[in-house]
């Protein structure tokens, strides 16, 4: 049982949109037709090859397009190993045209290596025409006074398109600044100085060639701000002062606890030397009773000594009288 003449031709019409419609979706007819009124002549199989190889064409189209009229020259292959290096195909364009239109000279190679740096290529054609300002955050320093300055400085940068690739970005511009800044009024003999000329610290800094090796071409360095801080010579000789005092003290306490020590010390050989006194003054009745019982010493010798003891004990006591500090001897 054979099919329809109706059958067969929804058959072929089907079959038909099927073909159309993987036919467009290869082939970007629309984009081919714009680029075609627009002067730029690329290929159907142009197109094709792009969707083999995994590109957008409308990625290159435009761009492209957009080329053509502003007057530059690209072709697709440089636009598209571009795009397949990972770089951004319509920002490139967009510089290239700007610098065509400011007078830079900026080739496709560089401004492909500067775009594949990671850099915004746009961003530096436009800063190269508008410079930018870069304000530094405020920084201290201390004049050979002891006064402490603070100043804050904007630099005017324009972008330098030959060291864009491997130059150094804004940090170490801020920070060249810095340490100018700190140099220069650490330099001057008072901070009346830097007050009276801060535009000192701009010439002598924007004298030290700060944007070598960097991707920005230093125009002007401008003192925004100068204040004075802290007397920070005399806070140091006050600091100074309180740690010798401290070590000072901490000296004569040490010396005040040796002498303390010494004296116990030479108390305590007192009281020995007393303790021997005593037990020397102990053994004298004890020797002069061996001495009578041996009949070395008599009875008459013995009460001529003890007359003798009490006439010293008396002269002693009458030779006191006068002086109130001395307490007179107690008699026997």
């Amino acid at each position: 049982m054979g099919f329809g003449p109706e059958i067969t031709l929804l058959v072929f019409v089907a079959f038909g949109i099927i073909i159309l419609s993987v036919f467009f979706t290869f082939v970007p007819v629309m984009l081919w037709i714009s680029a075609l009124a627009s002067g730029v002549h690329v290929g159907i199989f142009t197109l094709v090859g792009m969707r083999l190889r995994r590109v957008i064409p409308s990625r290159i189209v435009n761009p492209l397009i957009k080329a053509r009229k502003a007057g530059l020259v690209l072709g697709t292959n440089q636009l598209e190993g571009h795009y397949l290096a990972g770089g951004n195909v319509d920002r490139v364009v967009n510089a290239l045209i700007a610098a065509e239109r400011a007078d830079i000279s900026l080739s496709f190679e560089r401004a492909a290596a500067i775009d594949l740096a990671g850099r915004d290529v746009l961003e530096a054609v436009q800063m190269s025409v508008n410079p930018k300002v870069i304000e530094t955050p405020i920084v201290a320093a201390m004049a050979k006074d002891g006064i402490e300055v603070k100043a804050k400085a904007k630099v005017t940068v324009r972008a330098n398109i030959d060291r864009l690739v491997g130059g150094a970005g804004e940090e170490t511009i801020i920070a060249r600044v810095g340490e100018g800044i700190v140099t220069t009024i650490g330099s001057s003999e008072t901070h009346k100085h830097v007050l009276e000329n801060p535009d000192a610290i701009s010439h002598t800094v924007l004298q030290k060639g700060l944007d070598a090796g960097t991707a920005f071409e230093i125009l002007s360095i401008d003192i925004a701000d100068v204040d004075v801080g802290k007397n920070i010579g005399a806070q140091l000789q006050t600091d100074q002062a309180e740690a010798d005092k401290r070590i000072a003290q901490a000296k004569a306490e040490e010396r005040r606890a040796m002498a303390v020590a010494s004296e116990q010390e030479m108390k305590a050989k007192v009281q020995e030397m007393k303790a021997k006194v005593v037990e020397a003054e102990a053994q004298v009745p004890l020797a002069m009773a061996e001495a009578l019982r041996n009949g070395k010493l008599g009875v008459m010798d013995y009460m001529n000594m003890q007359n003798i003891n009490a006439d010293t004990e008396m002269r002693e006591a009458f030779s006191k009288l006068n002086d109130p500090n001395q307490t007179p001897p107690s008699g026997k």
